[in-house]
């Protein structure tokens, strides 16, 4: 066990220093404050999504810019999503010339970082720890248990995941998900909804690498030590977040 700290020092390191600010965020509670660090969020993995799939339009990062500027003001910020949709299609449908690969970035990662600020907005600051917990114990239980146990490839996608990491991860997650669940829902929604999460979690990570493989890359990009870019940091919070959101409107 220790062999895994020891060989994955730089990624330990970076993953306790990104806790420690998030955890700093969490406690001040301040929309502007969250909307800002997420915007920040946003920003570099809208980069890291153009470069993987490999557009180039500086119009581009216009938009997104004025679309996050927006999310602050209005009060569904998923609604924005769609009417951005609405808008490129009429564009595409109106111009014949506009590359329709552009709304890609849209799909992912936008879709999923305005789900966190509708968790943010509409469930509180225990929501977001609740995703917190549940997206990062399936994650690192998944890497523990398959580095420990783990024989049987999970995916061709990633050969380096297991099913018994991920199974692994997926019990471990849905027990400390739930935990933090009770502190805002009844038992047997915060167990569905931590279960569904980090489901949508592992697939989440799994699009990831699919992306990459489809780009040929290794990592989204260099940004943090020991795991690669930003995307690479929060892929399965992207899927998480949404899946999170729309069982808790279903339960709630």
């Amino acid at each position: 066990m220790t062999k895994i700290f020891t060989d994955h020092q730089a990624r330990w390191i970076t993953g306790i220093a990104l806790l420690a600010v998030v955890g700093l965020i969490g406690w001040i509670d301040n929309f502007f404050i969250m909307w800002s660090f997420l915007g920040l969020i946003y920003i570099f993995a809208f980069y890291e999504a153009m470069q993987l799939f490999r557009l180039q339009s500086a119009a581009m990062y216009f938009w997104a810019l004025l679309l996050w500027v927006f999310a602050y003001f209005y009060p569904n910020p998923d609604d924005l999503f769609f009417l951005f949709m609405v808008l490129f299609g009429g564009t595409l449908a109106y111009t014949h010339n506009f590359n329709p690969r552009l709304m890609l970035p849209f799909l992912y990662p936008v879709s999923g970082i305005l789900f966190f600020l509708i968790l943010y907005q509409d469930f509180g600051i225990e929501a977001m720890i609740w995703l917190l917990v549940t997206v990062a114990v399936t994650d690192i239980g998944a890497f523990l248990v398959g580095k420990q146990i783990g024989k049987t490839k999970f995916s061709d996608t990633s050969p380096n995941k297991t099913i018994e990491g991920v199974l692994g991860g997926l019990i471990l997650a849905t027990l400390a998900g739930t935990y933090a669940g009770l502190y805002i829902a009844p038992f047997w929604t915060a167990l569905f909804v931590t279960l569904f999460t980090s489901v949508a979690s592992i697939f989440g990570d799994l699009f990831e690498s699919y992306l990459k493989r489809q780009a040929g890359v290794k990592d989204s990009g260099d940004l943090l030590p020991g795991h690669g870019g930003i995307l690479d940091r929060i892929d399965g919070y992207l899927f998480g977040a949404i899946v999170m959101v729309v069982a808790m409107r279903a339960f709630f």
